[in-house]
């Protein structure tokens, strides 16, 4: 026991080698006497085929396989816990290399298949409606602890319905922008053409709401589509819900999103839970309209609630969302309603919490 315990140290001692730009492991593999194409033919094994073993690397030699293996380790995640909704929805528990539990969820339509991923161990933000937001945030996840979950996800979509993913979302655990390097440079890796090759156009990063960091995204022109979680149209209601909003309020939040735009392709979507008694009035959608014309193009995404244990809301009625998205509609601001998938594994938007 001591001898496999001393084995485990050591190998969590090696250098993540999925840590390493392509720059870098040419540099590395140099000092190991390697010449550097050597570097392209493991990138692709790493990023194009989501090769986690040096042994799976065929066309390097068992010499180079074997120096690999003493100088750096692969840190894959792996499946942990899958439950299947009634309507299709897989909900999987993931273990990360530190035992740490993650969730994501695979939601197909007819249409469309989408990853919703996570980008953290917890959350460090406390909306009051959101299961997640009850947890601790223990770290961030590295860019192929995110690029691996798509990966294990599109297998999953694969064995159930028979095709690929369609879609990703960043909308499971954390905050997308307070985890800013690690999230882009996974979304590099599932859309580049040396990784996944997906098409940006087909994932959307959900923010609670981070100024800057919108800013970030507009001066690094990312080129795929952003989602605020806005949830209430005045800055009592938001500060009360998403306590986020003191720091960041609507009118900062307005002009970040203008910047964005005015820089970016991406579309940008409002999501917006409906809360009974809460944010559902018809004088919140006329402030939600104000805070549309503001914008170019933006959509609403309208949310059903999803109870959780954790607090005291209730879901709007279904009279008073069509009042609502009807005026949203007559004052010629696009609105969908956001049908929730997973409800009974809990799987639904705001219900994530690793139970397990």
């Amino acid at each position: 026991m001591k001898k496999l315990t001393y084995l485990c140290i050591e190998l969590e001692k090696l250098a993540d080698i999925r840590t390493l730009t392509k720059e870098q492991l040419i540099a590395q593999l140099e000092q190991l006497g390697e010449k550097p194409f050597r570097a392209k033919q493991i990138y692709e094994w790493l990023w194009q085929k989501s090769a986690i073993d040096f042994d799976d690397m065929t066309n390097l030699s068992k010499e180079l396989r074997e120096k690999l293996k003493a100088h750096f380790s692969i840190l894959p995640i792996s499946i942990y816990k899958v439950q299947q909704s009634n309507d299709g929805t897989i909900k999987s528990a993931f273990q990360l290399h530190d035992k740490h539990l993650i969730e994501g969820v695979m939601i197909p339509t007819e249409d469309r298949a989408t990853a919703c991923v996570s980008s953290q161990v917890g959350c460090s933000l406390t909306c009051s409606f959101c299961a997640t937001g009850f947890l601790k945030r223990e770290r961030n996840l590295t860019a192929a602890e995110i690029y691996d979950q798509v990966v294990l996800i599109n297998n999953q979509t694969q064995k159930s319905i028979g095709k690929n993913l369609t879609n990703i979302v960043f909308m499971g655990m954390g905050e997308p922008l307070l985890n800013y390097s690690n999230v882009l440079s996974a979304i590099d890796k599932i859309t580049s053409e040396d990784g996944l090759n997906m098409s940006a156009k087909r994932i959307t990063v959900s923010t609670a709401g981070i100024a800057k960091m919108i800013k970030k995204l507009a001066d690094d022109n990312v080129r795929f589509n952003l989602a605020l979680s806005l949830h209430a149209a005045d800055d009592e209601k938001r500060n009360t819900i998403m306590p986020i909003n003191e720091q960041n309020n609507i009118e900062v939040l307005v002009e970040a999103l203008q910047y964005f735009q005015a820089n970016c392709k991406g579309e940008v979507t409002f999501e917006y839970i409906l809360l009974d008694g809460v944010n559902d009035t018809i004088d919140d959608a006329k402030k939600l309209v104000d805070i549309c014309k503001q914008l170019d193009d933006v959509k609403i995404n309208v949310i059903e609630y999803n109870k959780i244990e954790q607090a005291n809301f209730h879901k709007s009625t279904v009279e008073t969302r069509e009042k609502f998205i009807d005026y949203l509609t007559k004052h010629k601001v696009i609105a969908n309603v956001r049908k929730s998938r997973g409800k009974d594994i809990d799987a639904a938007c705001g219900q994530l919490a690793n139970k397990n």
